[in-house]
């Protein structure tokens, strides 16, 4: 697998975008930074200069935080409950930690792969030629 921009004319790779999504990095060069700060899609690539304005992620990257934490947390929470017993207080304590910091780092990359996804599948006047 290259990290090599893609012309435009080739079909986007949808698998490589997500993961170069994932790990917050340019879906074309996948060796740019995709985001400036904790959240911020940046308006370009400063590998390649890729345009990532057209990016419309919105609340799906939160929606999709909470669907997976809460899908995870769920279960642990009920199994570690019966199995064990600990006190409501640690048990509280505990899960409010671990979910605080799962939703922490899951959002980022899934802002991402959102974000991916829609260059990918050139959404957004992503496809566009400027």
């Amino acid at each position: 697998m290259t990290d090599q921009a893609l012309p435009m004319e080739e079909e986007r790779n949808v698998g490589q975008a997500l993961r170069r999504g994932w790990r917050c990095r340019c879906p074309n060069c996948g060796s740019g930074p995709m985001m400036r700060g904790y959240l911020t899609v940046r308006d370009s690539c400063p590998v390649c200069n890729e345009d990532l304005s057209h990016h419309r992620a919105d609340d799906g990257p939160a929606y999709l935080t909470i669907l997976i934490v809460g899908h995870l947390m769920a279960p642990m929470i009920l199994w570690v409950f019966t199995a064990y017993r600990p006190d409501p207080w640690l048990l509280a304590t505990g899960f409010s930690i671990g979910t605080v910091a799962l939703s922490l780092f899951l959002l980022p990359r899934l802002k991402g792969a959102v974000v991916a996804m829609q260059w990918a599948k050139e959404m957004h006047g992503f496809g566009k030629k400027t």
